[in-house]
């Protein structure tokens, strides 16, 4: 009878032991998760605070077209230069095949060949490999 005691004493002590290594797997699971969920809701707040710079840095842009002002470039050098520090890429869409995931066709030209942006109307950017504002563009349709 003792014998028996200690057999299901072991086998108790495994189930525990168990029971123990699965509650601990399911509460490192559950830290990554959180972790993972902060970072993603960090990273979204950025990307929206960026998304509101990029309107500044599109009138910098027109502007620059019409005042030639060694200031202004060099303001809108410095915010082109924090926003690729922060993990922004501006799409090189123009003379490249026409991809609706990264812009919006807002006109079709006649071109030379089918389905080409020829003109980019607004930049596009990606942020940290993922779309932030899709471009908007002409794309070309064969005569």
């Amino acid at each position: 009878m003792n014998d028996k005691k200690v057999k299901k004493d072991i086998k108790d002590a495994e189930d525990y032991k168990d029971k123990y290594l699965r509650a601990l797997a399911d509460y490192q699971n559950f830290e990554k998760r959180v972790r993972q969920e902060k970072e993603y809701v960090a990273k979204m707040a950025e990307a929206r605070i960026i998304l509101k710079f990029l309107p500044f840095l599109d009138n910098l842009e027109k502007a620059e077209i019409f005042i030639k002002d060694q200031g202004l470039k060099m303001i809108k050098d410095q915010l082109i230069q924090a926003l690729k520090q922060s993990g922004v890429e501006e799409l090189d869409l123009q003379n490249k095949e026409f991809d609706p995931q990264y812009a919006e066709a807002v006109e079709v030209v006649e071109g030379d060949k089918d389905n080409i942006v020829v003109e980019v109307l607004q930049k596009g950017y990606l942020f940290e490999g993922q779309l932030l504002r899709p471009a908007q563009v002409k794309v070309s349709r064969k005569k």
